[in-house]
């Protein structure tokens, strides 16, 4: 981002004059092959992006250590476990972005950029997937979240944490990767909706927009729940598509079996609802969104969501990366 002529900043920079912006870049020894890949706000992307994007880095993965993705923070949590689900290669994929625009004093883009360039280098990154490196931590995929609208430590990891971090130049691994999976290639383009739920809500929108969703993402109170009133609604709608019921805290697990009050996470998941274990509502989108574009079947996209949920579960596909996450 850089001033426009209208007032505010817009996406105006290229990839080699980002590059270029880095300090210290050239002294690493690292060659950085740059390339522009689209420019468009975050908060513009769609999965028709994505896709492409998925089938450059594919094209590209088997010449290079590593590739770096910088986009907007806007949606990145949610670019980094696209890729993560249709990566397959040991090269690591490096997600990262800037809270501070450059016209502003003290830009951290820059450093994101040179610690993400250090760890996409490292051998250490290989065979972890899509990860996320900003303010020198380093990401899972599947667990980061933009927490903060504003602060340069706006990138988090609720559930575990950040794998590792970026100290004096060098990555350093601290914690393991979950098991990695990965979707077959897309072949469609479903329409997948998330709905939160709220307090005083009757369903009465939730019955209005469901239809128009090859499948749906209920992000629940707690550790899943619904009001009451939804229930039939929710029961229906189990039997024509896929309906995840995942948590709005973004932090912890949705539960199956404490609960046992209608619309409870016992109840739902007895109707048909697929639980999305340590998921949060916008991943276990991604996640459904990329099942359903492969193709799959309702069992074949729960047993997707259990094999996320529960590592030793059988993954649906036989695609699978050549190797897991090293040890930290």
């Amino acid at each position: 981002m850089t001033t426009s002529e209208g007032g505010g900043v817009v996406p105006a920079l290229t990839a080699g004059d980002l590059v270029g912006a880095v300090p210290g870049l050239a002294d690493t020894g690292i060659a950085v092959d740059v390339v522009n890949f689209r420019s468009r706000p975050g908060a513009s992307l769609t999965f028709a992006d994505l896709a492409d994007l998925a089938r450059s880095v594919h094209q590209a993965a088997a010449d290079t250590s590593g590739i770096i993705i910088t986009q907007g923070t806007d949606t990145l949590e949610e670019t980094a476990y696209y890729l993560h689900l249709l990566h397959t290669g040991p090269q690591p994929i490096i997600v990262t972005g800037a809270m501070r625009n450059p016209t502003l004093a003290g830009p951290d883009g820059p450093a994101n950029l040179l610690a993400a360039t250090r760890v996409a280098a490292s051998p250490h990154a290989r065979d972890r997937g899509a990860l996320v490196v900003m303010a020198d931590e380093i990401h899972a995929a599947d667990r980061v979240r933009k927490a903060h609208s504003v602060s340069t430590q706006a990138f988090t990891s609720p559930n575990g944490g950040p794998l590792g971090y970026v100290v004096e130049g060098e990555p350093r691994f601290l914690s393991h990767t979950a098991p990695r999976h990965a979707v077959p290639t897309p072949v469609r383009q479903p329409r997948v909706g998330l709905y939160t739920a709220t307090l005083g809500d009757d369903a009465t929108y939730l019955s209005a927009t469901a239809a128009h969703f090859d499948g749906l993402v209920i992000a629940g109170f707690g550790v899943g729940h619904v009001p009451d009133t939804w229930v039939s609604t929710l029961t229906a709608l189990a039997q024509q598509i896929p309906v995840v019921l995942a948590s709005r805290i973004g932090a912890g697990p949705v539960l199956t079996s404490t609960y046992g009050f209608p619309g409870s996470e016992r109840d739902l998941t007895e109707r048909g609802l697929i639980p999305a274990g340590f998921l949060d509502p916008y991943k276990a989108r991604i996640l459904l969104h990329l099942t359903l574009a492969a193709g799959a079947n309702a069992q074949e996209t729960a047993a997707a969501f259990r094999a996320v949920a529960y590592p030793g579960e059988p993954w649906p596909w036989p695609q699978q990366p050549a190797t897991n996450a090293p040890t930290a």
